[in-house]
């Protein structure tokens, strides 16, 4: 089994973007095995400008979303974990 990928989809002058990067990345560290955390700036791309708009930043396991707005550290590390 390969291992997860977490994709932040954010963008720039963001707080609540960094504030979820930063989660992800504390609890990536934390976990094994490693996790690949990807950054995508909807910004860049209209099809995620339109389906995220305002709901930044969102974050995704493996393609599934399990967190918009504020990150939940707990929760990541379940899902990691799982």
């Amino acid at each position: 089994m390969s291992d997860p990928r977490v994709t932040v989809y954010s963008r720039a002058n963001c707080p609540l973007c960094t504030e979820a990067l930063e989660t992800v990345r504390d609890v990536a560290a934390d976990v094994p095995p490693d996790v690949d955390v990807e950054v995508v700036d909807v910004d860049d791309d209209p099809d995620l400008r339109d389906r995220y708009g305002d709901r930044v930043p969102c974050v995704a396991v493996d393609g599934r979303l399990v967190a918009e707005v504020r990150v939940d550290p707990a929760e990541l590390r379940r899902r990691l974990a799982g």
